[in-house]
């Protein structure tokens, strides 16, 4: 079973339809009892930094989320709340990533939001098997996490960032596999595979 952690985030009904396609067994739930025993977890979201980690503070899911030994894919916001600081309103977070998140700097000729589809500078490690730097996925974002020791994916876009993070048992992409066509579903399956 694989659990989707309910949160006050958005697009979560994205992951529950490509898990739905690829044929894997899920829930979205805010219950510690299923994200503890679920083969994995996935942690996924679009919104605020701010008001999404109150929502977990407020429901205990922040300690639920650092508690887990299963493995657990974040995704974009989740990516994003899984390192240690965010600029967007100045936001604590869970600090699995030693890494903080930074608003994309003003830059003649690129807009903000990083939207569409980008390559990988660099791809390693079990996520990324069968899968090329040249191989695009799509991207929404204002926000990225710097490069950090726990970097297994890199873009750039106005500056280098984080693409992906792995850390134990802490996995997190920022951008969107459910929305990345085949090397997204790739992605995917290579984490529903560990």
């Amino acid at each position: 079973m694989i659990a989707i952690v309910s949160y006050n985030a958005g697009n979560i009904t994205s992951v529950r339809n490509v898990l739905n396609r690829l044929g894997y067994q899920n829930v979205i739930t805010d219950d510690p009892e299923i994200l503890v025993s679920a083969d994995k977890v996935i942690f996924p979201g679009v919104g605020e930094a701010g008001s999404a980690m109150n929502h977990l503070r407020q429901r205990n899911l922040d300690k639920v989320i650092l508690s887990l030994k299963n493995p657990v894919l974040g995704i974009c916001l989740g990516l994003q709340l899984m390192c240690r600081f965010s600029e967007e309103s100045s936001t604590e977070c869970l600090g699995i990533f030693d890494t903080s998140v930074r608003r994309f700097p003003e830059s003649p000729g690129f807009k903000i939001p990083h939207m569409g589809w980008n390559s990988f500078s660099l791809a390693k490690g079990e996520l990324f098997r069968g899968i090329k730097v040249n191989d695009d996925v799509y991207y929404v974002h204002s926000y990225y996490a710097g490069i950090c020791n726990d970097t297994v994916a890199e873009c750039e876009y106005i500056v280098p960032f984080s693409a992906a993070l792995r850390k134990g048992n802490f996995y997190a992409t920022q951008f969107h596999p459910e929305k990345s066509a085949g090397t997204g579903e790739k992605i995917l399956k290579n984490f529903l595979e560990l």
